[in-house]
């Protein structure tokens, strides 16, 4: 099911909400953790058994890590319970494919056939988001850093809860255990995430997927001519921006209307000065996942520059191939290690840090889109195809793709300029609520709804990850 769907808007929030208010306080967790289960099973239910998996063997694990730590003895042979049988679902569902098709790559390159046909399996939405969440608790309660959930039902809830389940943001045990227990509401609340989720909404529908027929066009022609291929990759740049932090926005508004407040995913990211400033504004609840529970174990910055280098290229390798079974995706991991480990290098600033702080800026965007393009081309032969166009060395047949830029398209071009580098973030619109803004903001979210109505599938680009 989508937030952005007739079937979410119209039948499943109104209903859940009023179930949810009806139920005694106690329970409204297991109304919670019932609605996700049926949010996340509507299209296949059979993944609810692959969640039901990773909620038993957590929620087990954690308990006997934190018994026999008071013991006294070694809770590891449960910590690795959880890892294996976590990352041992994630490795099958998103990754076997690729690496039967890169075996058989190899063999049909020495001369040999396919070692094996690839296997017929689908990938359930969400698995990266919600492994990554139940590791990180039962890790926590190994480190000492939480304890173990008291109820059960209160830990599924955790593990299954549709506002943030399927695209974040990754939601840590800690931070919420709490809030599962004795939670507030109020109309404030109630309040701020009816406009979150609204704001979240109008910023996908009508910026992320208008853009994206820009971007698909671009990316999906043979050959682009140099105007093309940086307007196609800039629609992607905002596209997936706009895609990914509307759907955090909706995430954490949907959380704030039942009483939780979730972590903001996104700081204005295209604002930063460097690579390094990025990551600390992008995607904020994958990257400090990664820095705490990889970069940190395998050193950080502790063991000297050299190991500091390998970490930070390491760890951005496999933040790349978590988003994707694909080498493009490793490029694009290998290309945003790359800047770290040059701005680690050059006394943690960027080489363009003796510009103006609005250049600064500017080339780092520019960094920015260069990475993106690896993440959206299709293969790594498409991506040197665009790059190729960017620089302007597009072949001399290349020509300019009819009806790419229409003023719908300038439009949502300059409403993604204006949101990205004039106006507040939406958490602080959403708390300070101008009048102005929370009037326009009611006329967007009708257009929206209007737009919805005329699409048959608005899909979102990170429910693939």
């Amino acid at each position: 099911m989508l937030f952005a769907s007739a079937t979410f808007l119209h039948w499943f929030l109104p209903l859940f909400l009023a179930a949810y208010f009806l139920t005694p306080k106690g329970w409204r967790s297991v109304t919670l953790a019932l609605a996700s289960y049926l949010f996340y099973g509507w299209w296949r239910p059979d993944f609810l058994i692959l969640m039901a998996v990773s909620t038993i063997v957590d929620w087990s694990a954690a308990r006997r890590i934190f018994a026999n730590k008071e013991q006294g003895i070694s809770g590891k042979p449960w910590l690795w319970l959880s890892l294996v049988t976590n990352l041992g679902l994630l490795a099958y569902f998103k990754y076997a494919n690729f690496g039967i098709e890169s075996l058989n790559a190899i063999f049909v390159e020495y001369g040999s056939g396919p070692l094996t046909e690839p296997w017929d399996i689908i990938l359930p939405v969400g698995i990266s988001f919600y492994t990554f969440q139940t590791l990180s608790y039962t890790i926590d309660v190994y480190r000492g850093s939480a304890e173990p959930a008291r109820r059960f039902r209160d830990f599924a809830c955790y593990v299954c809860m549709f506002p943030q389940l399927v695209a974040g943001p990754i939601v840590r045990y800690n931070t919420i255990a709490d809030q599962l227990e004795h939670r507030t509401h109020t109309w404030s609340k109630f309040q701020q995430g009816v406009l979150a989720f609204q704001s979240g909404l109008a910023k996908k529908v009508l910026i992320a997927d208008v853009l994206a027929s820009v971007a698909d066009k671009a990316f999906d022609a043979q050959m682009v001519t140099t105007g093309d291929a940086w307007l196609g990759s800039l629609a992607y740049t905002f596209q997936i921006y706009f895609d990914f932090s509307g759907y955090s926005d909706m995430a954490i508004g949907l959380g704030l209307m039942i009483g939780f407040r979730f972590p903001i995913n996104f700081d204005q990211p295209y604002r930063s000065k460097s690579i390094t400033e990025f990551w600390r504004r992008w995607h904020i609840s994958l990257s400090t996942w990664l820095r705490d529970y990889l970069y940190l174990p395998l050193g950080g910055n502790r063991k000297g520059p050299v190991r500091t280098y390998i970490n930070l290229a390491l760890v951005m390798l496999l933040g790349g191939l978590w988003h994707g079974a694909a080498f493009t995706f490793i490029a694009w991991g290998a290309y945003q290690g790359a800047w770290l480990v040059i701005e680690r290098f050059n006394g943690k600033k960027p080489l363009h840090s003796v510009l103006p702080g609005a250049a600064q800026m500017l080339v780092t965007f520019i960094l920015a889109v260069g990475g993106w393009v690896l993440f959206r081309a299709v293969d790594m032969s498409r991506a040197i195809d665009v790059y190729q166009s960017l620089f302007g060395f597009a072949p001399d047949a290349a020509s300019a793709i009819p009806g790419l830029f229409r003023p719908i398209h300038m439009v949502a071009f300059a409403a993604a300029a204006i949101l990205i580098w004039a106006l507040p973030t939406t958490q602080r619109l959403v708390t300070k609520q101008p009048r102005s803004w929370v009037i326009a903001l009611q006329f967007l979210f009708f257009v929206a709804l209007l737009h919805l109505h005329h699409e048959e599938h608005v899909p979102f680009l990170y429910f693939q990850f």
